[in-house]
This record gives structure tokens, sequence and C-alpha cells, in this order.
């Protein structure tokens, strides 16, 4: 109901008319909020669920313990990248996976911990205390709170602000490093330092410390892994039109074998183990020993960390993790994002980015009460995920149901499992990561995409991941900044100098332009004018506009003039709203070329005065006036 207004004067009725106008458009957002449509987008199961079949249920069920066959080896492996006990890599595999199902929208991505998630807890969050999980727990909530105010704020354009051969070479030295950092473990060798340089040199020094078994079954488990892993796309008898059951049992077989192969290897090597230790031939395998069972206590992150008699403060823990805060969240984010869109454009679906970001953010807010390091969308869960035929994101409870039970029953059997195996199983993940055909596809095309690649790739190895990836992020920043303050100008030199602006004109730009104006007044060749095409300026702001007039007097007192062409109409509308003194304007370069002829050139033996001088006033009124022409 419109209430009623005293018409008692102008500014009251329009404050009346501005205030009633403001009122409903708050109403109407606010009824957007609460639709069905907005509570779907925000809660995407309620979308998939009512249609959900028992066809949909055996498919995700088959999924998603195929998908926990490879977390479980893949999770113990990926605490050791984090430098936490193997328990906390399970405990980071089941809560993302549960929230993910309510609010995820791609079909295909697991949640749970990835080699790069624990590489970065590794660098930023590691606890005074040896194997205190405290810092990475502390990771995981802010990881989570940073992801979900990115995506309720949709700042999930950050995202293409890194260009691609950045991302591609942190993945590859960052896959490199996780790699060469399991050596080790296949040589069974200790007190390896972290980053990449020094890991290499005291890998070397020490490698006549060697144990030979864990070598043995290091080299071992790497082979039969390679030879499994290539039983996913074995496609024998496909040519007989009519296969019977025992050939469609060994297909399906064959196939769960190559997609399980983590499991079956660390399987096997810990039956091996156990036997090795019952010939009392203690001590030859280095084991992963015991395990705390059971599943983690339901709990807020502590925010505070005893160590003998001195406690770390809630804010050394932030200073000490410091830019981790924002490293990691973002790195979460491109590689979620990332793995959502490869396999949304293979199966043929979309995903919405922003809620994939509140889904991740809300996954990790979660997460960190049952002590886990921060998890994002896994590459090569989601692609075991995708190839078992998973149907919905449901497939990631069946996952979690069977770590949580592994955690609950099988974990006093991890204590065979030997480390050279789980060394092996990171080694198997991570060289896929590689991505080295990159090369001759940017040296065809773009050859200066490699500069970023090299620079990203050598300073991740050398100065370290974490520093590496800032300085990808802050190349991909100043190419942008360079391409805005230096864009591209074509200046056609004839009679009368056109200038061709490639795209908007904003502040970075003025100066440049300036001086290419400069460069051509004090060029030798004098000139009767100086044509600006802004046919592709879409937009300029306040700064541009003030260096229009800085142009326009600069020109005239070298007596040229300087005509603008080609402005689309918003942009010649804030050029004439500002009154600039002097400002001409034509529709086409034609058309100022036209003027100028009309206007009449200067004179060749006619040369700049000085302000001063007396002669200075008759030649300007002797000039043309000017004028914008439309």
């Amino acid at each position: 109901m419109l209430r009623s207004y005293t018409m008692d004067g102008t500014g009251n009725i329009q404050g009346s008319m501005a205030h009633l106008e403001c009122n409903q458009k708050i109403k109407a957002y606010v009824r957007n909020c609460f639709t069905v449509n907005t509570l779907k987008k925000k809660l995407p199961i309620l979308t998939w669920l009512p249609k959900y079949s028992l066809y949909n249920l055996q498919c995700d069920f088959i999924a998603g313990l195929t998908v926990g066959l490879t977390v479980l080896p893949q999770g113990l492996a990926y605490a050791k990248i984090a430098r936490l006990p193997p328990q906390y890599g399970l405990y980071s595999a089941f809560m993302g996976c549960v929230v993910y199902c309510f609010l995820g929208t791609s079909k295909d991505i697991t949640i749970g911990p990835t080699a790069i998630m624990s590489l970065m807890t590794a660098a930023f969050a590691q606890s005074p205390v040896d194997g205190d999980p405290t810092y990475a727990i502390i990771l995981t909530l802010m990881c989570g709170a940073v992801q979900f105010l990115m995506g309720i704020l949709n700042l999930g354009i950050i995202v293409s602000f890194i260009s691609y051969p950045v991302i591609n070479a942190f993945t590859s030295a960052a896959a490199i490093t996780i790699a060469f950092g399991q050596v080790k473990g296949i040589l069974g060798l200790s007190n390896i330092p972290r980053d990449f340089l020094n890991c290499v040199y005291y890998t070397f020094a020490k490698i006549g410390q060697t144990n030979v078994w864990d070598l043995i079954m290091g080299l071992s488990c790497i082979v039969l892994l390679f030879f499994l892993k290539r039983f996913r796309n074995v496609n024998w008898g496909h040519d007989v039109q009519s296969p019977g059951i025992c050939q469609k049992v060994s297909r399906k077989f064959i196939w769960l074998i190559g997609t399980g192969a983590n499991a079956v290897v660390v399987v096997s090597s810990a039956l091996v183990a156990a036997a090795v230790e019952s010939q009392n031939l203690h001590g030859k395998i280095t084991l992963t020993g015991d395990l705390k069972q059971g599943l983690p206590p339901f709990k807020a992150p502590n925010f505070s960390v005893h160590h003998g008699n001195v406690t770390s403060s809630t804010g050394q823990i932030f200073s000490s993790i410091g830019v981790g805060f924002a490293i990691v969240p973002l790195l979460g984010l491109v590689e979620a994002i990332a793995i959502g869109r490869a396999f949304a454009r293979q199966n043929n679906y979309k995903i919405n980015p922003t809620q994939e970001l509140i889904a991740i953010g809300v996954a990790n807010m979660m997460s960190c009460f049952v002590s886990s390091y921060p998890v994002t969308g896994s590459f090569s869960r989601t692609a075991v995920n995708s190839q078992s035929g998973v149907k919905t994101p449901a497939a990631g409870l069946f996952t979690a149901a069977l770590v949580m039970v592994s955690l609950q029953v099988l974990t006093p059997l991890f204590y065979y499992i030997p480390k050279a195996a789980l060394s092996a199983v990171i080694i198997s993940a991570v060289l896929q990561m590689v991505d080295y055909k990159i090369l001759p596809k940017l040296w065809r095309t773009q050859k200066w995409d490699l500069l970023p690649l090299f620079v990203t790739f050598i300073s991740s190895l050398v100065i370290g991941i974490e520093y590496g990836i800032l300085v990808g992020i802050g190349w991909s920043v100043v190419t942008l900044l360079y391409a805005l303050a230096r864009p591209k100008l074509i200046i056609d030199h004839y009679d009368v100098p056109v200038i061709h602006l490639s795209h908007g004109l904003n502040f970075p730009a003025v100066e440049y332009l300036e001086e290419q104006v400069t460069e051509i007044l004090l060029s030798d060749k004098k000139v009767p004018a100086i044509i600006l095409d802004c046919t592709h300026v879409y937009d300029v702001d306040y700064t541009a506009i003030q260096g229009f007039a800085s142009l326009i007097a600069d020109t005239n007192h070298n007596h040229v003039d300087i005509l603008f062409t080609g402005m689309r109409g918003s942009v010649l509308d804030s050029v004439m709203l500002a009154e600039i003194p002097g400002f001409i304007y034509t529709a086409t370069v034609d058309g100022a070329r036209v003027l100028v002829n009309e206007g009449g050139r200067r004179r060749d033996n006619e040369v700049p005065v000085e302000e001063d001088d007396p002669t200075s006033k008759l030649l300007d009124e002797n000039k043309p006036p000017r004028k914008a022409y439309t």
C-alpha cells in the first residue's frame, strides 16, 4: 500500500519517491533471496535428490567405494608430505566428501587431501612440537573462512588473473619437489631437508646409507603401479558383440585392479612386510608403525601449543603461518575450479564456480573440527570417480563411510605398510602432474609465454614452492599492468600523423600516450596536426580526460592541432562534459584529414614562438576556431 505525500515542495516529492523506490528494491532483493530457485542454487542437493534413482545409487556406490580404495593409501602417504602422523591424512579424507555432497555442483569432484595442499601445509603450518597438528588445523579453519568469504563476495574471478603457464609451471615444480622428496623413502634414508636444493644435495650425500630392503620394496611397488594402472584402459574383447558372463566379469575384474592399483600395491607390500617380520627379520623394512585407532574427536581447534615450558599463543601461530592464509586458499581454489571445469567439459555439464568456492570453504571449516589439514579437489581421485561411472555427488558419502570404517576397524593393520610403498604411491601419483608437452605448444604459438613458465618453475625449485607461486602471480599481474600502461599504438606517418589506440585508455597509459605525441612534436618533420583515432577506445577515466586536456595544451603550445576521431557515444559524452578548451572531434579519420586541409596547413617556414613574443597572439588569432564536429 502506497503512502500519501503532501506536495509541499519539489524537493520533498523527489525525496519521497526516491525513498519509495529504494524500499521497493530492498523488498524485491529480500524476496529473491528466499525463493525456491535461490535455495536450490545454495543447496544443489535439492536439484538432483528428487530425481535420484536406484540405478544412480548403484553407480554412486561402486564409484564411492572405488575412490575410497584410492584415498586410503593416498591419505596415509600425503600425511607424510604434510609432516603429520599418517592418520591425519585419513582424518582429512571424509568430512569434505560429506559437505560437498550437499553444497557441490560437480558430480565428479572428490574432496580430500592432495599433494599440493599437503606440501603447502608442510611449508606454512609446521608446529614447533613434532607431529602436532595445531598449526595445520588452524590453517584449515582460516583457509575455509577465506574461501567461503570469496564465494559470498563472488571473488572467484581472481583465478583469471593467474595465467595458464604460471599455474602449469607451479604444478610441475610442485610435482618434482614432492616426487624427489619421496626418494628418501624409497632409499630408506632419514633426516633429509624439505626444500628442494638441500633435499637433492643431502639425498645424494647419504646415498651410501641406502637400505637395500626398502630400495627393493620401493622399486617393485613403482613398477607394479606402472603396469597395474594400465589396466584401466584395457579394452580386450570389445570387438565381440555379445560377450559372455565370464568375459564381462573378467573385464570388470581387470578394470577394478587397475583402478584400485594403489590399494592393491599397498596391501600386497604390507603382506610381504608382515611375512618378513614373522621370520624374525625385524627392522629390515621400514614400516609405517602404530597409528591412532578410531575416529578423531569432533571438537573446535586449539589456538595455542604447549612445548616444554613455552606456549605458542594465537598471535604467534597466526604470525608463523603468515602469508599462508592467502596462498593456501588461493591454491585450493585454483585446483578445485580447474578440475571441476575440466571434468564438467568432458562430461557435458556446467558447474557454478561461486558455489564451488562456498562448498570448498564450508568443507574446510567443517573439516577442522575433525583434525583435518586443508583439503580441495583431487585430480587423480576425481578421474577415478568419473571413470567409475559416478552419477551424483552422493558417491562422496560412500567414500567417507569407507574411510571412517577403516579408521575404526583397520587401523591396526596399517602398522605393516612399508614407508617405501607409500613413497611409491606418491611418486606414481604426482609425476603425472608434470606437463612437459606444453613446451612445444608454447614454442609454436606464443614464445613469450615460455618466459613466465620458466621464471615460475625455476623460482619454485630454487627459492621454495610457496614463494615460487608468488613470483608467478606477481609476474601475471605485472604483465597485465604493463599491457595497460603501454597499450599498443599504431602510428601512421603520413602528412598528418594518425595514432590508433588499441583499447581503453586508463590512467596508467596516459603518460605513455603523451610521450608518443611529444616524440612526434619534437621530430624533425613538422606536422600541421595530429589525429588520435579512438575507434577502439571503449572507456576512459578522469585521468585520461585530464590527459586529453594536457595533450591539447602541449600541441597548441607547439602550434599543432590535435583532433580526436571515432569516439563512442559514452566516451564522447564524458569528454564533452569535461568542457576541455580547444577540443576538436570528428567522426572519422578521413573527416579529420579534410578538416585539417580546410583549416589550412602551417607554412613550412613557420616556427614555434615563445608565449611572451608579441607575434604569438597574432598567430593564434589567425588560426581557425576550435570546435567539436559531430
